[in-house]
């Protein structure tokens, strides 16, 4: 990582401090063996793993006041995983996915500077099968549907890892395709509903105008 410039922050919480280490902007690129690239990730996509998004903050703050002490739970497209760091802070059973090549590096690194136990984590992909997580009582993600095919990758890659009884929340921005996915997971047996999230002012700069997307079955 040192070819990268990166920044230092600190997000609050009511009685917690989540500290990151993350891109210092989204115009940070460093792929020298091409592995991103070999993933299908280009040099304008690479960045976005490793910046806080408005969705990312709207999920960790949401989920910081949802039961989740005894609930076995999975972060999809973790990006920076702000939420997984949380959760973790508080002890609870977190495991956290990305696709990125460098999504690891920054978890480990995170984890040490909030001086907790190392975060379980798989880089997966949703078209893929035979990874090793397992089934979950709770999934979370934010800001996932950034094309199309996604709606039905994401949908059966939840399936796939959902315990017969289980909870979704996943934090959308907006992008057009929220009620696609609520369709294709209702003829999965969930059930779907969606909601603003509140006080958002609290914590965001600019309103947010996107949803969080409960799923249940």
């Amino acid at each position: 990582m040192t070819a990268l410039r990166l920044r230092y922050q600190t997000v609050e919480f009511e009685k917690m401090d989540i500290h990151l280490c993350t891109l210092r902007n989204k115009q940070e690129f460093h792929d020298p063996k091409a592995i991103a690239e070999k993933l299908g990730i280009c040099s304008a996509s690479w960045p976005m793993f490793g910046v806080i998004w408005p969705s990312s903050l709207v999920l960790a703050h949401y989920i910081s006041k949802y039961e989740t002490s005894t609930k076995r739970m999975l972060e999809v497209g973790c990006g920076i995983a702000l939420s997984s760091l949380l959760l973790n802070k508080q002890s609870d059973d977190i495991t956290a996915t990305d696709y990125h090549p460098e999504a690891q590096k920054f978890l480990q690194r995170n984890t040490e500077l909030n001086e907790n136990s190392t975060i379980a984590f798989e880089q997966v992909d949703w078209a893929e099968t035979g990874d090793a997580l397992g089934l979950f009582d709770l999934i979370i993600g934010s800001d996932l549907l950034y094309e199309d095919n996604h709606i039905e990758l994401l949908a059966n890659f939840i399936n796939t890892h959902s315990k017969p009884n289980c909870e979704v929340i996943i934090v959308d921005p907006g992008r057009g395709r929220k009620n696609k996915l609520s369709a294709r997971m209702q003829q999965l047996g969930f059930t779907s509903s969606h909601h603003k999230p509140s006080q958002t002012e609290d914590y965001l700069d600019q309103e947010f105008k996107g949803y969080i997307l409960k799923f249940a079955r």
